[in-house]
């Protein structure tokens, strides 16, 4: 059990949520004040993607995540920023020549992927640790070996933690190659993510086998998407790890009702204190995590 829990909100995602509900943030004001609520509601770290204002899609423009940055540190939060940086390895096979990448295909190099991380300096970022099929259709995202090592040699040159986004075992397997390698400084920080098709399943046995697999010391959270986005942030506590909630995952706070990002931190805090535990401060997640900005000692 983790009585002390680091409670992230991934307030927006790339996926195509926009005009399923009311409350997706678009603009970099939007998501910006979507972290601030989250904050205000309990959560220590947002998730930060951006969205192309005018046409709602998930964007990697650094100008928009430089915008949505600077207004979340000029609030009075304190919030530790978790900036995405899996954009750009989306690939799909044009149906007339599968060798050939077709519509929806953004495949960059690892420099550019991490542009508007150089540009922010956030204190985390993302790195999603393999390849997936993503979804029922022909997209694949890809990470291979070379790009995630560049990009785990950027980010500790730069000061910013990654946070190794693990979707099966095979992918906590190469993060792990990763620390043994001297690319990941301690302590490794893991986010198990549960439910997209076609990783691993959202259930408390695939939760317990992954966390089974991760370094001693490791610091990691789970998260489930749709429904089952509370029981899984409830299994996460119960065996030991932190949580993460909000709309990139899930939209609704109960049957037939739209959530807010503030809405379903205020949930999940609830849930943590009611099974005993506290929701850690901005500061306290810092110390925990070994962050740049920690306090001495």
């Amino acid at each position: 059990m983790n009585f002390d829990v680091i409670v992230t909100c991934a307030v927006t995602g790339a996926g195509a949520t926009v005009g399923k509900s009311p409350h997706i943030p678009v603009t970099p004001e939007e998501v910006a004040n979507a972290a601030i609520e989250a904050a205000r509601a309990g959560a220590a770290i947002a998730h930060l993607h951006v969205r192309d204002p005018e046409t709602g899609q998930g964007s990697r423009d650094p100008a928009l995540f430089k915008q949505a940055v600077d207004l979340v540190r000029a609030s009075d939060t304190d919030l530790v920023i978790n900036l995405t940086a899996g954009m750009g390895g989306d690939w799909v096979p044009s149906a007339d020549d599968p060798s050939m990448p077709g519509p929806g295909t953004d495949m960059i190099g690892p420099e550019e992927r991490l542009a508007h991380v150089k540009e922010c300096l956030p204190e985390i970022c993302s790195l999603d640790c393999g390849t997936l099929n993503f979804g029922n259709g022909d997209e694949i995202y890809i990470s291979t070996p070379p790009t995630l090592r560049r990009m785990a040699q950027l980010t500790q040159e730069w000061g910013v933690k990654p946070e190794l986004e693990v979707f099966d075992l095979g992918h906590i397997r190469f993060a792990k190659a990763m620390i043994e390698e001297g690319l990941i400084d301690a302590p490794p920080m893991f986010q198990l993510c549960l439910g997209i098709p076609w990783g691993a399943d959202q259930t408390v046995e695939t939760m317990a086998a992954m966390k089974a697999q991760l370094p001693p010391g490791a610091s990691w959270a789970s998260f489930g998407i749709s429904r089952m986005q509370m029981p899984m942030a409830a299994a996460a506590v119960a065996l030991g790890g932190n949580v993460r909630v909000g709309l990139e995952d899930n939209i609704w706070l109960d049957r037939g009702v739209p959530a807010t990002n503030g809405d379903l931190v205020a949930r999940v805090v609830e849930i943590i204190e009611r099974m005993g535990g506290r929701a850690l401060s901005p500061q306290e997640a810092r110390n925990k995590l070994r962050l740049r900005g920690a306090d001495e000692g």
